[in-house]
């Protein structure tokens, strides 16, 4: 009965993005909007136990309630005033709005909300939240573009995302910070090219899936975790950090074709000035993430002489190798069908 309870809410779930996504009228949007929160409400609550998690459901939905009727009430001003003619008020709107999608999608400065809200979370709703949840509020924010107000929040987005995982010792905390951050190139690439941003996305997204089944499966939420996985399965560990360096955007991996794409488009468009803050930004991710993978596999550690045995789903572990290979290898595999082509 439970399992059946939350299939209907995931099909909820999908039903309101899709809803947005189709929608051509901003009522319409926001409809889709509150079923897709609603659907996602009891997902959150899956383990009713654990205070944390109950606590992050509702962060969660008065963060997004809130912004739900700011929206609200934005679409009435902006149909009142469409109606007399108010073009201050309509140009006041088109900022209230974007900014309430912004705080939807959990981009700085409204990202006070995210990282709290994933650290409660199991892995795999953090997945939801970091993937699906975006694209409805993604899609109605290339609508809606200011390109004043976009700058500020991309700048602020990479920096917040940057710095506030340099102190992190939590797992879902830093990849919460690092969403943050690949939300700022998401913005980025919108200003520039639709199908960038959906490109973007659409690799963050897989490497974000390759990276959570194998903390999942681990059950790892914190970095002390990973020193007991290496004892037991080194070639875990190594999978593990070189998906968080392709998430970081290190060249050969497929996280960095993403960030290519967006610096080449940037170039021939003469936009140095914040290709270059965007990548000195980058690189402080980067930082963290190379100095966590050189702890791991540099140091060195006394194996136990007992064997460790973990929980570990063969098939949920051909699908994760699948995800990692991509994740690993993309980038490879995509330049060499280019110069085939």
């Amino acid at each position: 009965m439970k399992k059946i309870s939350s299939n209907i809410f995931f099909i909820s779930l999908i039903f309101g993005t899709l809803m947005t996504i189709s929608s051509n009228s901003w009522l319409g949007a926001w409809m889709g909007l509150e079923i897709n929160l609603l659907s996602f409400i009891p997902l959150m609550n899956d383990n009713k136990k654990n205070l944390l998690t109950s606590e992050s459901a509702l962060k969660y939905f008065l963060t997004q309630a809130f912004a739900s009727s700011i929206l609200l009430f934005s679409i009435i001003i902006l149909m009142l005033s469409y109606n007399n003619n108010f073009i201050q008020i309509t140009n006041f709107n088109e900022i209230l709005i974007l900014s309430t999608l912004l705080l939807k999608s959990g981009a700085a400065p409204f990202h006070f909300w995210f990282p709290e809200v994933m650290e409660g979370l199991s892995w795999l709703n953090n997945l939801i939240l970091m993937t699906w949840q975006k694209i409805a509020s993604l899609m109605l924010i290339s609508y809606n573009f200011i390109y004043y107000f976009f700058m500020f929040s991309i700048i602020l987005s990479m920096l917040i995302g940057s710095l506030g995982g340099l102190n992190q010792t939590s797992i879902r905390k830093l990849i919460a910070f690092s969403s943050i951050n690949h939300l700022g190139w998401m913005l980025l690439s919108m200003m520039n090219n639709e199908l960038l941003w959906m490109t973007y996305f659409f690799i963050y997204s897989l490497i974000s899936i390759s990276i959570v089944l194998l903390l999942n499966n681990f059950k790892l939420f914190y970095f002390n975790q990973i020193f007991n996985i290496s004892q037991s399965n080194s070639i875990i560990k190594f999978f593990i950090f070189l998906n968080l360096l392709s998430l970081g955007g290190l060249p050969p991996f497929l996280g960095f074709l993403p960030k290519w794409l967006v610096i080449q488009n940037l170039t021939m468009m003469n936009q140095f000035f914040i290709l270059t803050i965007s990548i000195c930004l980058t690189l402080i991710t980067l930082y963290f993430y190379l100095r966590m993978s050189y702890s791991i596999f540099m140091l060195n550690f006394q194996k136990n002489s007992w064997i460790i045995k973990n929980n570990y789903n063969i098939k949920t572990s051909s699908i994760t190798l699948i995800f990692n290979f991509i994740s690993i290898s993309g980038l490879i595999m995509v330049i060499f069908s280019y110069m085939i082509l």
